[in-house]
């Protein structure tokens, strides 16, 4: 069976990545010179309160290639087949690390690389898709075919009340467009190509809630829906709450920011993302 192994910004939860065999790579959150492995050494709750208690910002760092060829070479026990799918290559140098890793890898096994062009639920949603179709048998051809032609079809919105983090972070990208406004809103970004773009601007965070539902119906058919948040836990019950007559809650994966993300996002993030049905 194909082995399928992401990072840790796609926000797989544990349980997740234990039920569909997800093989997760944890890249680093710094703080100083400490560093935490996304999730393994850092969770989500004791990162967000860092992050709004510490007086050091924290930064982030890739996986390195003996990360990734330490979990490929590992898998290549069990499998001659492994599929990686990483975060956008424009937002971080995880896609390049994992293609390195793949060199190092001694063993016969043939690994795959693809690029998701997104990040958080838009590249979970992309992993999930690969995991269930190794899941019933299908080659890694089918898989990386599979996953490929999802990508277009995979769109993802999130809503944060400060651009802070992700100025501070350096991933803003078009989104800059935001920046200076002398209004206090609630700007909805979205992922385009690989990079940050933005959307609109909600004057709070109840119309910036509106947007996500309503950009969720404003899909035909929905084969899969990611919703996640950071710290505000009583918001994401509302989403789903609105969302479960949109979308059967079978084909709802909710899911944390994890703590690389989250540093660049902030702890107020609220996102959907939709896997549109062919």
């Amino acid at each position: 069976m194909v082995k399928v192994v992401t990072d840790s910004c796609s926000d797989i939860t544990p349980q997740l990545a234990q039920e569909l065999g997800i093989s997760v790579v944890p890249l680093y959150v710094n703080f100083g010179n400490e560093a935490y492995r996304d999730n393994v050494d850092l969770g989500t709750e004791e990162f967000y309160r860092k992050l709004e208690t510490s007086k050091i910002a924290p930064t982030t760092s890739t996986a390195t290639p003996a990360d990734f060829a330490q979990v490929f070479t590992k898998l290549a026990d069990e499998t001659k087949e492994i599929l990686t799918i990483t975060l956008s290559e424009k937002f971080s140098a995880t896609y390049v690390a994992a293609l390195q890793g793949k060199a190092m890898v001694k063993k016969d096994c043939r690994i795959e690389v693809i690029d998701s062009q997104q990040g958080a639920g838009a590249q979970m949603l992309l992993v999930i898709l690969a995991a269930q179709m190794a899941k019933v048998g299908a080659s890694l051809d089918q898989i990386t075919e599979g996953v490929r032609k999802a990508i277009p079809r995979v769109h993802i919105r999130m809503t944060f009340d400060t651009l802070e983090y992700l100025r501070r972070g350096g991933r803003i990208g078009k989104a800059q467009a935001f920046l200076g406004s002398l209004l206090k809103v609630n700007p909805v970004l979205g992922i385009k190509d690989g990079q940050a773009f933005p959307i609109a601007r909600s004057r709070n965070r109840t119309q910036a809630m509106d947007f996500l539902v309503n950009f969720v119906k404003g899909f035909s058919r929905v084969e899969a829906l990611a919703i996640e948040d950071a710290t505000t836990s009583d918001d994401l019950e509302i989403l789903a709450e609105r969302l479960k007559h949109v979308v059967p809650p079978e084909r709802i994966y909710r899911s944390k920011v994890s703590p690389v993300v989250g540093t660049h996002v902030g702890p107020h993030v609220l996102a959907v993302a939709v896997l549109e049905a062919e």
